[in-house]
């Protein structure tokens, strides 16, 4: 390589000292020219301006058309020396790095199985959390309750789920919660209770959904904390306000939670998809739950981790602006 760098030099010294040459020659064949040329009749002007101008532009234009050629030969000679080191340096580090490489490969190879096993340990910490939560989930599922083969069915053809009670508030607030853990008898007994109600069963399964796949991302409702909320803009919200003097129920300011979630809506339509069905059953129940709820119950509401997902998600999908 070092070798045909010596020869670039070479050739373009060449070719400036042919550049050199031709330039001198056409001075000599211009001077000869306009030396050689008969002198001009008087005409009653003692110089023509013209004529002088042109005569500068036929000598000394061909000598500039050299000299630009010579400059464009001597651009590309440094290009070609510069591309000719920067691979030289490449071929160079190429060679000492597999040099090193050839030289302690397993030292290497350890430090990579390590990072993986560590990665690992991170997203099983990560999940372990949720994981719980699924067995949680799967615990509450209420089962039908045998009957006895000669019982008599309901007149009418009316479901056994509308015969029960109307659903207390506080029971709701509690299952939209969900129970904290295995030992949480109070929040499996509330969960149950609200799962005889065909549309809470409907919110409760479509916020599992919404928070089953928040955690996939690392997004938890936990580690969030929303701004405080009056009961007066959730119930103006309820009764179909929107704009901004609702704005502040996207309470989530959390940036990282915001992107993850957001670029998921974009990105994932089933994940859109859900996150849309959870919006609108939560937005049906507090029409409803407005209706004759104090203060204190939507207030409470607010802080169950079903509400901490639908000011998440309903600020991500655009539902306050």
């Amino acid at each position: 390589m070092a070798d045909r760098l010596t020869q670039a030099d070479e050739n373009l010294t060449r070719f400036e000292k042919v550049a050199a040459g031709l330039a001198i020659g056409w001075l000599v064949v211009a001077a000869l020219f306009f030396w050689l040329l008969p002198p001009a009749r008087q005409s009653g002007e003692s110089f023509d301006s013209l004529r002088f101008v042109l005569m500068l532009i036929a000598i000394f234009m061909p000598v500039a058309m050299i000299w630009v050629a010579a400059t464009a030969a001597r651009s590309t000679r440094i290009m070609r020396e510069e591309s000719f080191r920067v691979q030289m340096a490449i071929d160079s580090m190429r060679q000492t790095y597999q040099a090193a490489q050839a030289q302690t490969p397993e030292p290497i190879v350890e430090t990579k199985l390590n990072e993986i096993a560590e990665t690992a340990r991170q997203t099983q910490t990560a999940v372990s959390g949720f994981t719980s939560r699924r067995e949680v989930s799967r615990l509450i599922v209420p089962q039908p309750a045998p009957q006895p083969p000669d019982q008599q069915a309901l007149p009418l053809g009316t479901p056994a789920e509308e015969m029960d009670p109307p659903l207390d508030r506080l029971d709701l607030i509690r299952a939209l919660n969900f129970p904290d853990d295995e030992h949480d008898q109070d929040g499996f007994a509330a969960l149950r209770r609200t799962l005889r109600d065909r549309k809470a069963r409907r919110l409760v399964q479509a916020s599992q959904d919404v928070l089953t796949l928040l955690s996939q991302d690392g997004i938890y409702m936990d580690d969030l904390r929303p701004d405080p909320v009056s009961a007066d803009v959730w119930r103006r919200f309820a009764k179909g306000e929107r704009g901004r003097s609702i704005e502040t129920l996207g309470a989530v300011r959390d940036r990282a939670s915001l992107a993850l979630a957001s670029g998921r809506m974009r990105e994932d339509a089933i994940f859109r998809d859900t996150v849309h069905h959870f919006l609108r059953k939560f937005d049906q129940m507090l029409v409803t739950f407005e209706e004759f709820a104090t203060d204190a119950d939507l207030l409470e509401l607010a802080e169950t981790r079903t509400a901490r997902a639908f000011m998440l998600m309903g600020r991500a999908a655009g539902t306050f602006d």
